[in-house]
């Protein structure tokens, strides 16, 4: 048994995926040859087999490991750091001011941080609420 903190969930993961890209569920549907309602289950699955993952990565036009590892607050940071406007001239930069792969794992650090602080915080008041039984 792991005691490593809960998976993420792929399927909305997925979801945003899709959105991002401007995709519907029934275009998703169509590209990787299921029913609208196979694609709304996967999106509320947290687990995926490899090779539906492998189909809905290559329709998405992304790599399984985009999809495991995809973060809304990455995804804004790439936003933030690509798209700054300038001021004085209301131009738009279009330079990234940072690596975005680099964003992206720093992200889903943070997040795998914070996941271990919420589960030492639960595991902490677990032991409390035992100790008070006593």
């Amino acid at each position: 048994m792991k005691t490593s903190a809960k998976p993420s969930h792929i399927g909305r993961k997925i979801s945003k995926i899709r959105e991002l890209r401007g995709m519907k569920q029934e275009a998703l549907a169509i590209a990787i040859g299921v029913s609208q309602q196979t694609i709304s289950n996967i999106e509320n699955s947290e687990e995926l087999d490899e090779e539906v993952l492998l189909k809905i990565a290559e329709a998405l036009e992304v790599s399984i490991e985009g999809i495991k590892n995809f973060s809304e607050e990455a995804v804004l940071n790439i936003i933030g750091n690509t798209y700054n406007i300038d001021n004085a001239s209301s131009a738009f930069n279009f330079n990234c001011s940072s690596n975005p792969i680099e964003k992206l794992i720093e992200s889903y650090e943070e997040n795998k941080r914070l996941y271990e602080r919420l589960l030492q915080a639960e595991k902490d008041k677990v032991a409390y609420l035992e100790q008070l039984k006593k």
